[in-house]
């Protein structure tokens, strides 16, 4: 990946787009977890480390929710306004089709 800085896709547009974030072992290492990211039409989008967004989480809201619900809750949350651009620009294509 290039050192320029990622460009993000709005927040608002995220939460149309996204359609789930599941929790997966990570491919390589069983003792990795990721948030594997899914559109609205099924497909991968991308991946955060889990791990990394605990991290995040924790910096930002001052630690993470001991309640496991409110932990995912605000785990999307963080992700969504993540999503990089690069991910989506198939999805935006079919959702918004360009005027002829």
């Amino acid at each position: 990946m290039s050192v320029e800085e990622l460009q993000c896709i709005p927040y608002a547009l995220a939460k149309t787009l996204v359609g789930a974030v599941m929790e997966e072992e990570h491919l390589k290492d069983s003792n990795r977890r990721v948030l594997t990211v899914y559109g609205i039409n099924d497909q991968e989008l991308c991946w955060f480390d889990a791990e990394d967004i605990l991290v995040e989480m924790a910096a930002s809201e001052g630690g993470v929710p001991k309640n496991e619900d409110e932990m995912k809750a605000k785990a999307v949350e963080l992700i969504l306004h993540q999503i990089p651009a690069w991910a989506v620009e198939d999805l935006i294509g079919k959702v918004r089709p360009e005027k002829k």
